[in-house]
């Protein structure tokens, strides 16, 4: 099973250890960033599910970060701050950050608030018109959502977490063509290279998982030029 990546954005050493340590216990894969440069490039190369953000960082606030993430992603930000003033609540909430914690905070809360963002973040993908279940079926393959995993018939199949995002978001857009610029921007965020190349990489690895032959694809088709489709649900 692929656990969920979280973002740790905290330049004190012995916060941030404290609160990876309890993701780690957690079955959490925690990510750890002690500046907001250091964040930009965990946000971009990682594409965390949820982010844990302090807004009291050495090099910039804490808001730049939340208005930089929400050009281009809907990933779910949790603000952990010492900051208690309702206005920096309103302030950050407005920016788009999904929750917002004031230390000292204890873990089972903590814990709380990243099972809560994760569930409307699920919920939030399956509005999709293409999208009415907490799995995908299409001939022998099978994807749940929840559990992170997929099969083909019976056997399991494993996915690395960029090839997982990939399919995962082809098939909520089953039977629609997502360019490959689309696709390069959701999964490895807005500073990815224009070649392709890393997604064309992931997807033949993709391919040789899920098609019983990777040359004439039955699952997810080439649109030539333009990109990739995922064939619809039975």
């Amino acid at each position: 099973m692929i656990r969920h990546k979280i973002l740790v954005v905290e330049d004190d050493v012995n916060v941030n250890n404290f609160i990876s340590s309890i993701l780690r216990a957690n079955n959490y894969e925690p990510l750890t960033a002690y500046s907001g440069q250091q964040a930009y490039g965990l946000v971009t190369s990682k594409c965390p599910d949820v982010i844990l953000l302090d807004m009291g960082l050495p090099d910039m606030d804490g808001m730049d970060i939340i208005h930089f993430v929400r050009q281009w992603s809907s990933v779910p930000i949790i603000v952990v701050s010492a900051r208690m003033k309702e206005r920096d609540k309103v302030d950050a909430l407005d920016a788009g950050a999904d929750d917002y914690i004031t230390k000292p905070f204890g873990p089972s809360e903590l814990l709380a608030r990243i099972r809560t963002v994760l569930r409307r973040s699920t919920f939030a993908s399956l509005e999709s018109p293409a999208v009415n279940t907490h799995y995908f079926s299409c001939g022998d393959f099978f994807l749940d959502y929840n559990k992170h995993q997929a099969r083909i018939g019976n056997i399991d199949i494993h996915l690395t977490q960029s090839e997982y995002r990939i399919v995962s978001l082809l098939c909520r857009n089953a039977g629609r063509v997502l360019t490959y610029d689309y696709i390069s921007r959701q999964i490895w965020g807005p500073l990815v290279t224009e070649d392709n190349q890393k997604l064309r990489v992931n997807m033949a690895n993709i391919r040789r998982k899920i098609e019983k032959n990777p040359a004439v694809p039955e699952y997810i088709s080439t649109e030539v030029g333009v990109g990739y489709i995922m064939k619809e649900s039975d």
